[in-house]
């Protein structure tokens, strides 16, 4: 089997998804690390495990000498799609967006990576300095732990809207268990760095009204959240992560 004659849906850094049949094929490059891929499938499995609305897990195996992913396919169009076609609803579509997160933060999945070990890493890793590190580190401890599933990357583009008006969300290689309000402050990063900065703070106030979050409690991860992004290295995105970070200082 090859992808030749398969749909092209995206294409990423190192990585290729293609519609072929009723199924999506996730096609990785060669120097993608097998332990990321094999652990993205489990994250899957154990995400589908838990009666979300997800693409079901078909199979992991090889194709041209590369590792693939292949995912049940889901008709619709993405919640991003719907907000540029239908500007006029954007605060209604936020509202469901909303409203989908909460629906995860309901559901545990005990044998999950934690969101603090992974965060923890990431700072480690980071190319801020010993001290911005260690204020980093120490407020990401001082953080109350909790159980709840954190997507990851929580954005409009990976939720999905059927014909039929129900939902399915997608891309679950970031998935951690832990603190709500960490994966907010990593969803509203996402839309300031597409230069939706209106959104993200509309997305914000919806946030903190549905879920009686305090904005305050939410930005006090923004600093963390921010440091990790940086560790993926995109320079274009270097000057905006460096202010947040930055706050640490002053606070």
């Amino acid at each position: 089997m090859n992808t030749d004659n398969m749909t092209v849906l995206a294409k990423r850094s190192k990585k290729a998804i293609y519609k072929d049949g009723d199924t999506v094929l996730k096609v990785f490059e060669e120097t993608y690390s097998k332990a990321d891929i094999l652990n993205e499938a489990l994250n899957q499995a154990r995400i589908e495990e838990t009666g979300l609305p997800v693409p079901k897990l078909l199979e992991v195996s090889k194709i041209d000498g590369k590792w693939a992913i292949r995912l049940e396919y889901i008709e619709g169009k993405t919640l991003t799609q719907l907000m540029e076609d239908h500007p006029e609803k954007i605060e209604e579509y936020l509202e469901l967006f909303v409203d989908i997160q909460k629906e995860i933060f309901q559901k545990q999945a005990p044998l999950l990576n934690k969101i603090k070990d992974k965060f923890n890493r990431k700072i480690s890793a980071s190319k801020y300095d010993a001290t911005t590190r260690y204020e980093l580190h120490t407020r990401l401890d001082s953080m109350k732990d909790h159980k709840k599933i954190c997507h990851g990357d929580f954005s409009p583009s990976n939720i999905i809207i059927t014909p039929d008006g129900g939902h399915f969300i997608l891309d679950w290689s970031h998935v951690t268990q832990g603190n709500a309000a960490a994966d907010a402050a990593r969803a509203y990063m996402l839309f300031c760095l597409k230069g939706k900065e209106k959104i993200g703070e509309m997305y914000l106030n919806i946030f903190c009204k549905k879920t009686d979050t305090a904005k305050q409690y939410v930005q006090r991860w923004m600093p963390i959240v921010a440091a990790t992004q940086s560790v993926k290295g995109k320079e274009e995105e270097q000057a905006f992560l460096d202010r947040w970070v930055n706050v640490v200082d002053y606070e």
